[in-house]
């Protein structure tokens, strides 16, 4: 029997890699990952693991201290951080996945590396089979022009994955994806919906204080009662879990085609009343 020279001791500073870590079936792989690991991944927590700074404030000591064979971080991220990985010594894979078509690429290479690519191979089709499914419920509808953004200050539109993703779930991206942009130019594209994901934030964007800060009250999905807020982790994490932010985003968009889903939160009012509703 040929042996095994895989990585044994794996440290992750990106969720996405501890996401998709789990999904390949090598999560007790993990000596060490982020608190944001354990945000996304509970299942992190169920033995000791190490927990350290992440990928933009990494620290060669914590990571040397781990004794790992493999560090997996993401791109871009501050020179300083760059420099403390090299600096542990372990050997390095960074992901700077943009797209969908990048994360499918990355689930491969970290299956490859971890060797088992007809594992990953098999996540990355179960992926693709759940957002045509998607695609397939939303077809022959009318497409909702759809605001996400992924932070509030400053302004910044959600990543090219998550247009990728509202246009399967059968709406339009507006705008342009990973750019900063101010509140008065979204008032003038006037969307139909809005949706938070904030990075960091979980489920707790205050929906009714931006509207509020940002002058949105005349706005179309505000007054139509389309406000969301769906789960940070679901929309930002780089990983299988889209499919779950996928759902949510199908329910926000076509609530006529598709069940309500864990994660979302919507505002619900009427014009000059805006209240906050949690659809069961």
């Amino acid at each position: 029997m040929p042996a095994d020279h895989t990585p044994r001791r794996v440290v992750s500073l990106q969720p996405s890699a501890t996401v998709i870590l789990a999904a390949i079936g090598k999560l007790d792989r993990i000596v060490a990952c982020t608190k944001y690991c354990v945000d996304v991944c509970p299942e992190a927590a169920t033995r000791a693991r190490a927990i350290i700074a992440d990928s933009w404030t990494a620290k060669a000591d914590e990571i040397r201290a781990s004794r790992p064979d493999l560090v997996i971080a993401a791109v871009p991220y501050q020179e300083k951080a760059v420099a403390e990985i090299l600096k542990s010594g372990a050997r390095f894979l960074g992901v700077a996945p943009k797209i969908l078509a990048d994360i499918y690429i990355d689930i491969a290479t970290i299956a490859g590396v971890m060797g088992v690519p007809e594992r990953g191979e098999q996540v990355i089709v179960e992926m693709q089979h759940e957002i045509e499914a998607v695609r397939a419920g939303a077809q022959n509808t009318k497409r909702p022009r759809v605001f996400c953004e992924e932070w509030g200050k400053p302004l910044i539109a959600s990543q090219k994955w998550v247009a990728e993703l509202v246009e399967a779930a059968g709406g339009e991206f507006v705008g342009e994806a990973a750019s900063q942009c101010a509140a008065r130019e979204v008032f003038g594209e006037d969307p139909d919906i809005l949706i938070a994901a904030w990075c960091g934030a979980g489920d707790r964007v205050p929906l009714e204080k931006i509207i509020r800060d940002r002058d949105w009250s005349e706005m179309r999905a505000v007054q139509a009662g389309r406000v969301y807020c769906i789960r940070d982790e679901l929309l930002n994490t780089p990983a299988p879990t889209l499919v779950q932010g996928l759902r949510a985003l199908a329910a926000a968009i076509h609530p006529e085609r598709f069940p309500q889903s864990a994660g979302l939160r919507c505002i619900a009012g009427t014009r000059g009343q805006v209240r906050e509703h949690h659809p069961r």
